[in-house]
């Protein structure tokens, strides 16, 4: 919420309903994919397809189908994973 300077990350509870949990600002600098999918495109190219569309090229080669990777908004780089 841009007015009152305050990032939220929406969430399921345990009873299947939605939640808001508040984030501070560098926590809502990136955000949490699963990787679906891991091909080799044109020339050889390494990329990874997330869950949300995302597309990752290079991804880093320890990086296998379910892992969660971070990925940061504004550039769409991938940061670091999660096995």
């Amino acid at each position: 919420i841009e007015k009152t300077k305050e990032n939220f990350r929406l969430l399921y509870d345990t009873k299947k309903r939605f939640v808001l949990h508040k984030v501070v600002k560098e926590e809502a600098s990136y955000k949490l994919c699963r990787v679906k999918k891991i091909h080799r495109g044109p020339k050889g190219i390494p990329y990874a397809i997330t869950h949300d569309g995302r597309t990752l090229r290079y991804p880093d080669p320890d990086v296998k189908v379910n892992d969660t990777v971070r990925v940061d908004i504004a550039t769409g780089k991938m940061l670091d994973y999660v096995k």
